[in-house]
C-alpha cells in the first residue's frame, strides 16, 4: 500500500465498509460495528406518532428522537402546566435511554423545543432533577408550535457505555 496517497485509502477502507482511526499518525483500517446501527423500540415510552423511530444505536451513541409529553400506556397528552410536561417527556426519554443501554448519566447533547419561551426557567427546575450533575451540552430553541400541542419537546445523544 505505499503507493497509496491517503485519498485512495480513505477510498478503499469505505468499498471495505472499515472504518479509519488514526494511531500513531499513521492511517489504521479496521474492520468494527461502525457501519451497522440498531433501532430502539421500548414501550415504557410513547410509540412514535410518525415514521422514525425512538431512537437508533450507531457508533456506541444513541441518537433520540424528540419526545413530547404523551403517555406511554394511553397515547395522550399530559394534561398539566410546562412542569408536568417537562416532567412526562424526560421520564419517556430516560426510558428510551434505558432501553438502548444508556441513561440520562451518558447523555453528551439535548435539544429543548419550547413553544413559549418565557417557560425556560420552569423547563429548567424539571430538567436539573434528570441532569443532577455534569448536565449534558444543550441549546434551547423557541418554536411556533409542537406535535399535538405539546408545550416542550426535548431530544438527545448519548454514549452507549461498553459492557
Amino acid at each position: 500500500m505505499s503507493g497509496l496517497r491517503p485519498r485512495h485509502i480513505t477510498a478503499l477502507a469505505l468499498l471495505l465498509g472499515a472504518a479509519l482511526t488514526l494511531s500513531s499518525c499513521h492511517l489504521v483500517a479496521s474492520d468494527s460495528s461502525m457501519t451497522s446501527r440498531k433501532l430502539v423500540a421500548t414501550t415504557q415510552a410513547p410509540s412514535a406518532i410518525g415514521p422514525y423511530s425512538q431512537a437508533v444505536v450507531h457508533g456506541g451513541l444513541v441518537y433520540c428522537s424528540g419526545q413530547i409529553a404523551l403517555d406511554p400506556k394511553t397515547g395522550q397528552l399530559t394534561k398539566g402546566d410546562v412542569k408536568a410536561q417537562t416532567e412526562r417527556v424526560l421520564k419517556n426519554l430516560q426510558a428510551v435511554l434505558e432501553a438502548a443501554g444508556s441513561g440520562c448519566q451518558h447523555a453528551l447533547k439535548c435539544t429543548i423545543y419550547l413553544s413559549d419561551m418565557g417557560d425556560f426557567a420552569a423547563v429548567n427546575e424539571v430538567y436539573a432533577k434528570f441532569f443532577p450533575s455534569e448536565p449534558p451540552a444543550r441549546a434551547t430553541v423557541g418554536v411556533a408550535s409542537l406535535p399535538k400541542g405539546a408545550l416542550v419537546e426535548i431530544d438527545c445523544i448519548a454514549v452507549v457505555p461498553a459492557r
